[in-house]
C-alpha cells in the first residue's frame, strides 16, 4: 500500500521560486514527487509525495526536501482514507 503526503514548505524570503524548482527536480530513491506548487499564504511551496511506506516518505523529506537550499521548515500532512 502506498502512502501519500503533502509537504508544506516555508522558505527563506525571496527563495520560493528556487525552492520550488529544486524540489521539482528532486530525485530520491524512496519516494516520488507527484506535484509541486508555489503558493501564497503562510507556506511558500506545497509538494505532494508518494512512497511505498511511511518510513520511505520520511526519508525523502529529511534527506531530500529539507536539504534543498532555501528550505527553512516543513510540515507534513498525510493523506488518509476515511471511507
Amino acid at each position: 500500500m502506498t502512502v501519500r503526503g503533502y509537504i508544506l514548505i516555508e522558505g527563506e524570503v525571496g527563495k520560493a521560486k528556487s525552492v520550488g524548482e529544486a524540489v521539482e527536480k528532486l530525485s530520491h530513491a524512496d519516494a516520488r514527487v507527484l506535484t509541486v506548487d508555489t503558493v501564497t499564504g503562510p507556506f511558500d511551496v506545497i509538494v505532494q509525495l508518494e512512497a511505498d511506506d511511511l518510513d520511505k516518505l520520511g526519508n525523502c523529506i529529511t534527506d531530500g526536501i529539507q536539504r534543498v537550499e532555501g528550505v527553512q521548515r516543513t510540515t507534513t500532512c498525510l493523506a488518509v482514507s476515511l471511507g
